[in-house]
């Protein structure tokens, strides 16, 4: 006879062999199928990897023949002893030779970067431009290679984009799809490019996909897993900087000072990115009064590099160097100050004379700096309860990158990752915190999202902001012909009262004229010049909330599955 009343033992074997038969099933029916995602995400990873390590060593060999150096990490003390006229030559030329590039090959003569990768996760179902990716990619190689004051990991995230929108074209991804393989193919170029797993993996869901769901972590992680084995096949696994040995630190003492660190760091991110914007527009400025054509615009920014590298040689390339010297303190304060000052400036020329490179590394060299400086006078005023001012540097270092990237999380481990120093956390991360909340109130959150913001996309606002410029009036319109399809007679009405919007529209302009005529729908028109407006039909205000609300709820289920 059966027992009405199971014991609880009975009870989780029971429990216990239905959750393994339904796993079976749930193996057998969907198993495959993530499986073989995970095997892509697994290739890519490796794709993207070897890619970096390729650009990183093109890099090396490139400059390293034009400049008759053997050792790239020791170019700065190389150029001192170099004639001058070499010094100002090389970057010239460079800048000439990117221009001829990009004025080719990319439709706006503009190198493509993180901001492009960013958008395409966004807008673009994970997709970034193959042609204008690749031709970036080699502009910014011989732009670090003969004198661009950028870093190296802006292309690479661009590289391992179009890696992995190639895969999404020939496996015809959806959207989610799409987005997830673009990310494991950035976590697996940043983790190859630093030797830095962790903060790869990270970078690609704080930076680029801008969220952390479940379901693309764990292929994310084995595509930058993939990239760092790359990276240390080739490397090994030493870290990039090699730390002094700090000693006793006043921890809770030095955590004011920690905290005034951010905030100057914050400051000094804004004036880095402020500045590049600056030389932008200032560039686009003299290009429209002179006439110049728009492929000499590199080579006068490698002129400028040339002559400043004269006399500062530590502008030129990606500036390890002396990030090494300023985490090591063996810089001194006047030093400290003005190297940071040039490099600011250096960088801005390079990006506003559309060079191309990253703000990634010029910004851990800017902020070792700076928190050098600032370690310099804090340990003078104190340095009976002050620890070593490179751990400023170390600290600054974090700071302005994380500012400038908006990237908190995975800054602070690149960081710890780069120097293999995981012992001061406490004063990385305080420093972190404040530049990054300062900064953030400052700008669109960070360099790459207000870059965005300048090109009229509301990225930093949120789904709920940028979902309206995805769709076009045409798209969501109600033809003429539709059996649904507005009175004809009651939009020429409309149109003779001006209210009407073209179909090359989208719905982030038509929502303000909903509001402000209250009209149930719009007439949609083509506009032709010297010529009266054609009607097509007519986009209703319940159809389009209908479609930005499908879109906000599908943004959700992603971002939260």
């Amino acid at each position: 006879m059966n027992d009405p009343h199971p014991s609880f033992v009975n009870q989780q074997m029971t429990l216990a062999l239905t959750s393994c038969k339904t796993g079976w099933q749930v193996l057998r029916h969907k198993g495959p199928g993530k499986v073989t995602f995970w095997f892509i995400a697994l290739l890519i990873g490796i794709s993207a990897g070897f890619a970096a390590l390729f650009f990183r060593k093109g890099i090396n060999w490139l400059q390293s023949t034009l400049y008759g150096t053997e050792d790239v990490n020791t170019l700065h003390s190389f150029l001192s002893g170099l004639e001058w006229y070499w010094i100002v030559l090389i970057p010239t030329l460079g800048g000439l030779t990117v221009g001829l590039i990009l004025n080719h090959f990319t439709p706006d003569a503009r190198a493509r970067s993180v901001a492009d990768v960013i958008t395409g996760a966004a807008l673009h179902d994970g997709r970034v431009e193959t042609k204008a990716g690749l031709a970036s990619t080699l502009a910014s190689m011989i732009t670090l290679s003969t004198g661009g004051s950028s870093g190296r990991e802006g292309p690479v995230v661009h590289l391992a984009g179009v890696i992995s929108t190639w895969v999404c074209e020939r496996i015809n991804a959806d959207g989610i799809t799409g987005r997830d393989l673009l990310g494991c193919a950035v976590a697996a170029g940043v983790s190859a490019s630093f030797n830095a797993p962790i903060a790869g993996a990270l970078f690609a869901l704080e930076v680029v996909l801008r969220h952390f769901a479940v379901h693309a972590f764990a292929p994310i992680v084995i595509a930058s897993v993939a990239g760092t084995v790359i990276n240390r096949i080739e490397f090994g696994g030493v870290t990039e900087f090699t730390l002094p040995t700090y000693g006793d630190l006043q921890f809770y003492v030095e955590l004011p000072a920690f905290l005034l660190l951010g905030l100057t760091c914050g400051l000094v991110a804004v004036a880095l990115m402020r500045s590049i914007f600056w030389a932008e527009d200032f560039g686009n400025y003299l290009q429209n009064r002179t006439g110049w054509p728009r492929w000499l615009r590199p080579a006068v920014a490698g002129a400028l590099l040339g002559v400043i590298a004269l006399q500062f040689p530590h502008i030129i390339g990606v500036g390890y160097e002396t990030v090494s010297l300023a985490l090591t303190g063996e810089l001194v304060l006047h030093e400290a100050v003005i190297f940071a000052v040039l490099k600011v400036a250096a960088v801005a020329i390079t990006l506003g004379g559309r060079m191309g490179g990253g703000v990634f590394s010029p910004s851990l060299m800017i902020g070792a700096l700076t928190g050098l400086g600032f370690g310099l006078i804090a340990t003078g005023f104190l340095p009976d309860v002050s620890g070593s001012s490179s751990l400023y540097a170390l600290a600054g270092m974090g700071a302005v990158a994380a500012a400038v990237l908006g990237a908190p999380i995975s800054t602070t481990l690149i960081v710890f990752e780069l120097t293999g120093d995981w012992q001061t956390g406490l004063a990385v991360m305080v420093a972190v915190s404040m530049s990054t909340a300062l900064s953030s109130r400052i700008v669109d959150r960070s360099f790459f999202l207000t870059q965005i913001e300048r090109r009229g996309i509301h990225l930093a606002a949120g789904p709920q902001a940028y979902l309206l410029g995805m769709f076009t009036v045409a798209r969501i319109m109600r033809a003429s012909d539709d059996p649904r399809a507005a009175d004809a007679d009651t939009c020429w009405e409309l149109i003779n009262a001006g209210t009407y919007i073209d179909s090359a529209a989208t719905l982030e302009q038509a929502m303000p004229i909903f509001d402000s005529s209250g009209a149930r729908y719009i007439p949609v028109v083509t506009l032709v010049a010297d010529a009266p407006p054609e009607l097509l039909g007519a986009l209703f205000h319940v159809d389009a909330l209908k479609a930005y609300n499908r879109a906000l709820a599908a943004t959700a289920a992603e971002e939260h599955s």
